[in-house]
C-alpha cells in the first residue's frame, strides 16, 4: 500500500513550501517529449558518486537514455569550483549538476547557470518548484551519527551535545560546507530553529571555534563519510543518513539521530553556455517527475520535496526520507529567502576561518 501524504498530520501546502525553503516541486504538467538532438548524443552530469550516483543511474540516467538515446556520462564529486571554472573557460567537464540552497544562490548571482525562462515554466511545476533558475528535486539532511560502541548508553541527541566534549568525549567530523557547518554551530550554541535564519555569523564562528581542534576530519564526499564512521576514525559525525546506513549495513555499530538534522534542498541546474543545454533541460524535466524522483530520492538516502512523490513510496520507505511528515517537528529546513543575501559572506568568512 502506497504512503499517502497526510495533510492533517503533515504539512499543509503552504507549510511544506515554507519549511522546505520554497523548494517543493510538482509534476510537470506537459508530458516528456522525445527530441532529436543535433549535438552529440551524450550528456555529462556532475554527481556525488557512491550510492547517490547508483540510485541516479537506475532511476534517472538509464531510463532517460532508453527514452531519448542520449548517453549520460558522469563526473564526480559535485564541484562548485569546476562549475565556475568551466563557464569562465568554455571547457565543459559537465553540463548538468545539482546545487544546494547556498550554492544555487551563489551560482545564480554569478550567472553560472542557464536561465530557466523559455525552458521550464513555473506554471508547469508545483508551487515553489522553480527557484533562482534551479529546479527543485530532493532534500537531504546532515544528521548526527555516533558510534554505539563508544557511547553504549546513548550518544549526543542534539548539536549542543555533539559539542559537549565532557559528556561525550571523542573526535568529531563535519562536512566542509560553509552554510551547513554554520547552521549546525548556531544550533549547538542554543539558537532555536525558528530563529536560525538569517545567520548571526559572529556567534556561529565563536561556536565553531569551540569545536575546531576536535574536528579530526572535514569530509567532502559522501563515501568518505561512510569510511570515517565505519573505520572509527571519529566517534560522532554530522553526515547524510543514507551513507550512515551503508556503514551500518556493513556491521558498523552506529545510530542516526534525526533531531535537528539540517535539511538542504537539491536543485538541478544547467551550466551556462554548455553546447548540450537542450539535452540538459530535457533531462531536468525528466528527472523531476514525481514517480521518478520518489524512487531516486529514497534509494539515494534523501527525500522528495514534492508531497505527490510520497504516493509512490511505501510507509516503510517514507520513514527513511528526511522530508517525511514523520520528522517535520524534528528537522530544520534551510530558508532560502533569508540566507541568500548572506551567501557570499558566509563562504568568504568560512574559507578564511578554516584556513587559519
Amino acid at each position: 500500500m502506497g504512503y499517502v501524504h497526510d495533510k492533517g498530520r503533515g504539512f499543509t501546502r503552504r507549510q511544506f513550501i515554507k519549511s522546505a525553503s520554497a523548494a517543493a516541486i510538482g509534476s510537470v504538467a506537459m508530458p516528456y517529449v522525445h527530441r532529436a538532438y543535433a549535438e552529440e548524443k551524450v550528456l555529462y552530469v556532475n554527481t556525488w558518486g557512491g550510492g547517490w550516483e547508483k540510485a541516479a543511474r537506475k532511476n534517472l540516467f538509464d531510463p532517460f537514455t532508453a527514452e531519448t538515446g542520449v548517453e549520460i556520462r558522469t563526473v564526480s564529486p559535485v564541484s562548485f569550483a569546476k562549475l565556475a571554472a568551466q563557464v569562465r573557460t568554455g571547457v565543459y567537464e559537465f553540463d548538468v549538476t545539482t546545487l544546494g540552497v547556498a550554492d544555487l544562490g551563489r551560482a545564480n548571482n554569478a550567472e553560472l547557470i542557464e536561465k530557466a525562462e523559455g525552458r521550464v515554466s513555473a506554471n508547469d511545476l508545483f508551487e515553489g518548484g522553480l527557484v533562482a533558475n534551479g529546479i527543485a528535486s530532493h532534500a537531504f539532511g546532515n544528521a548526527i551519527v555516533y558510534r554505539k560502541d563508544v557511547y553504549p548508553n546513548g550518544g549526543p541527541q542534539n548539536w549542543a551535545e555533539f559539542w559537549d566534549l565532557q559528556k561525550f568525549p571523542g573526535d568529531r567530523s563535519l562536512q566542509r560546507y560553509a552554510a551547513r557547518a554554520l547552521g549546525i554551530a548556531l544550533m549547538a550554541d542554543g539558537v532555536a530553529p525558528k530563529d536560525l535564519f538569517p545567520y548571526d555569523l559572529d556567534r556561529a564562528f565563536k561556536s565553531l571555534d569551540k569545536l575546531k581542534e576536535h574536528i579530526a576530519i572535514w569530509w567532502t564526499q559522501g563515501p568518505q563519510s561512510t569510511q570515517i564512521i565505519r573505520d572509527g576514525e571519529v566517534d560522532a559525525i554530522g553526515m547524510w543518513p543514507d551513507y550512515a546506513r551503508t556503514a551500518m549495513d556493513e556491521g558498523t555499530p552506529a545510530e542516526i539521530v534525526w533531531n535537528q538534522a539540517l535539511v538542504d534542498t537539491a536543485f538541478w541546474v544547467v551550466a551556462k553556455g554548455t553546447p548540450r543545454s537542450q539535452a540538459g533541460w530535457d533531462f531536468v524535466r525528466f528527472a523531476v517527475q514525481p514517480e521518478r524522483v520518489a524512487r531516486f530520492a529514497i534509494e539515494s538516502g534523501s527525500g522528495p520535496v514534492n508531497p505527490e512523490a510520497f504516493k509512490f513510496l511505501t510507509a516503510e520507505e517514507a520513514a527513511k526520507a528526511v522530508t517525511s511528515p514523520l520528522y517535520k517537528d524534528k528537522v530544520v529546513f534551510f530558508d532560502v529567502e533569508k540566507i541568500s543575501p548572506q551567501i557570499d559572506e558566509i563562504q568568504r568568512r568560512f574559507d578564511e576561518w578554516i584556513g587559519a
